[in-house]
């Protein structure tokens, strides 16, 4: 038996279609043997919440694991943001190694559990319909953007009580004018002068880029026309990233069938798929093919999705960038997104900014705290403040000019936590907006 593993992490399908999968004693039996590990280990202590409040209920309970109570295990479940760091960056246990361990996925199963024996609430599920809820606030932009507002004290008390959204938290401003409507009277010219002249991608708008950031769209396609790129935008639907995080993963496979099936037609005239948001590239390229192993659709879409920063460092390795890119002013602190990192391709944030002349990039490489949806929930922005603290300290003492997140919900988050500190953050930006501004693309 070997102590630990060098080899790459291996995960295995899901297995969420077969009865076992929900049966509660199975589970419990697993749960015990993965946390006795754990607690043997210990290095994951200072990733979030789980971990510290894992250790702390062994540490209590008389016999270890043996005299820890099952209905516990519900406070540990309830503090995994899902970020993937445990296995991608910490865990010696992780498959092709004996112990088998899948932290992450374990405590999917449990929400999976959960979610079958319909124990999330109304408020929760619905929080989870990203399309439908982008659709109606993108109708009544402003006043749903006043709602939302923590200076709005009064609407802010109601969406806690009945949303069970923390009145604390800042929560993302929707657009009037989605990314898919801006694109299709937007269309930037294509360089043909460009050395990647010649390629063409599809834009994945994502829920979030599409209701909540077309700017970073539009700064994303702009970035690729100077490059010679051919673009085209398309939203077939979520993700189902906020479905995975509830445990929904019927859902999330009919999310993932519907988005293959309407990006398919791309991918027979030879078009590459770029996702804007790490956590739904993270879905495409490894969480979809897990959930569906059989679907060849799926398969060939992750096979062909890159991330935005991804991509244009690739076209920079493999043809150039165009010409035109001029220094930053200030610096730029880069927060490296957890499902950036869990995608297993380096800092290819960090890569695409440094190559900005005189660039001048400082790295956060740690958890925002912020985990989705998770960190705006009552009884957990707290704890989101406080694992993304240090994220936040880094970021207020780095005295750059730029702020910027591969996920747009860490970067509000970050700035945030500045604010707590009593800093005066800059306004977080996504890396494809650095790099359009610095190639002078508007307001990008």
């Amino acid at each position: 038996m070997r102590e630990g593993s060098l080899e790459s992490p291996v995960r295995h399908p899901l297995g969420w279609d077969q009865p076992e999968f929900y049966d509660e004693a199975k589970l419990d039996a697993e749960t015990r043997r993965v946390f006795d590990i754990c607690h043997g280990c210990r290095r994951c202590f200072n990733l979030c919440d789980s971990f510290p409040r894992l250790f702390d209920l062994v540490d209590a309970a008389p016999n270890e694991m043996e005299g820890v109570k099952s209905a516990d295990f519900k406070q540990v479940v309830d503090a995994c943001t899902l970020c993937d760091m445990c296995f991608m960056t910490k865990c010696p246990y992780v498959p092709p190694h004996e112990f088998n361990l899948d932290f992450p996925h374990l405590m999917l199963r449990h929400r999976a559990v959960e979610h079958r024996k319909q124990q999330l609430s109304f408020a929760q599920r619905q929080l989870t319909e990203t399309d439908r809820n982008g659709k109606l606030a993108a109708m009544a932009a402003p006043l749903a953007n006043w709602a939302s507002s923590t200076e709005n004290v009064a609407a802010r008390a109601v969406m806690e009580r009945v949303a069970g959204i923390d009145r604390r938290a800042v929560l993302p401003k929707f657009h009037g004018r989605t990314f898919t409507a801006r694109a299709k009277y937007e269309v930037p010219p294509v360089n043909a002068d460009a050395p990647g002249f010649g390629r063409k991608a599809v834009l994945y708008a994502t829920c979030f880029v599409n209701y909540n950031g077309p700017d970073i769209g539009m700064a994303a396609r702009a970035v690729l026309a100077r490059n010679g790129v051919e673009t085209e935008v398309a939203y077939p639907a979520c993700c189902g990233m906020p479905q995975l995080e509830q445990g929904d993963l019927g859902r999330v496979a009919e999310q993932a069938r519907k988005v293959a099936a309407g990006l398919k037609d791309y991918l027979d005239r030879g078009y590459d798929v770029i996702a804007l948001v790490p956590s739904c590239v993270l879905m495409l390229k490894f969480e979809w093919p897990l959930i569906l192993p059989g679907d060849a659709a799926v398969k060939r879409l992750s096979s062909a999705t890159f991330d935005i920063a991804e991509y244009v460092v690739d076209i920079a390795r493999r043809n150039g960038l165009a010409e035109g890119l001029r220094p930053l002013d200030g610096g730029v602190c880069l927060h490296l997104a957890c499902h950036a990192r869990a995608q297993n391709m380096g800092q290819k944030a960090a890569e695409m900014l440094r190559l900005i002349p005189d660039a001048d990039v400082q790295v956060i490489e740690r958890c925002s705290g912020h985990g989705g949806s998770w960190g705006v929930m009552l009884g957990n922005f707290d704890s989101a403040i406080k694992v993304g603290r240090p994220v936040a300290r880094q970021a207020a003492q780095s005295g750059k000019a730029h702020l910027a997140s591969e996920c747009p919900l860490a970067g509000d988050h970050i700035a945030q936590g500045i604010a707590l500190q009593d800093g005066a953050p800059p306004t977080p930006e996504h890396p494809i907006q650095i790099l359009a501004r610095a190639y002078g693309l508007g307001a990008a």
